[in-house]
């Protein structure tokens, strides 16, 4: 599904990655595991187009990307978590997911907005709030959904659960249990490494 191979890249003159390997297998659950400051985000941003390459290939289904703006990597089917949410503040809940929602036409289970409540049903009574008006929980819970209105073949987060409540920790695990059980192929980045575990 999502191949990266002899992947380097640098912030300026530093290099941060040196000869990554990478593969995701269609409905696996891969994890990337290391201290801060190890480069599992760099990767991340790698894969998204959000810093060049200086060396590798990224390959998405057999199609090199690693070339392609951000944009166009989410349109081909990468849906991104990031690192602090980066939800609309100024969106409600309800706006916050049709921003991203794609075209399905042709999906057999398409993410639907009812579909995406369903694996997060503390979100339907948020619908109408703003994003600034949401518990940091719920706006993680958020950026979940809205990353699978897209509809995406691959979904990364990057710091899954960082800084939650414990009970918000298990609902996003939970939902992506969900996912897993679904097929979804996802690669997560976390440092609960027992619920990672139990779900790589």
């Amino acid at each position: 599904m999502l191949k990266l191979r002899g992947v380097e890249a640098c912030y300026g003159s530093s290099q941060a990655l040196f000869g990554v390997d990478l593969e995701l297998a269609d409905g696996s659950v891969t994890t990337l595991l290391g201290r801060n400051g190890m480069g599992k985000t760099t990767v991340v941003r790698s894969i998204m187009g959000m810093l060049p390459l200086r060396a590798g290939v990224i390959r998405l289904e057999g199609r090199e990307i690693q070339r392609l703006p951000s944009y166009a990597i989410a349109r081909l089917g990468i849906g991104l978590v990031p690192e602090g949410r980066r939800i609309f503040p100024n969106l409600t809940l309800r706006e916050n997911l049709l921003v991203a929602a794609a075209n399905y036409a042709g999906a057999s289970e398409p993410y639907t907005m009812e579909h995406v409540l369903s694996i997060f049903p503390k979100l339907s009574d948020r619908l109408n709030h703003f994003g600034n008006q949401l518990s940091g929980g719920e706006q993680q819970m958020l950026a979940v959904a809205r990353a699978l209105m897209i509809n995406p073949r691959v979904l990364i987060l990057d710091e899954a659960t960082e800084g939650l409540a414990p009970l918000i920790r298990a609902e996003i695990w939970r939902g992506l249990t969900i996912l897993k059980e679904k097929g979804q192929t996802i690669l997560v980045i976390d440092k609960n490494i027992d619920a990672l575990l139990r779900i790589a």
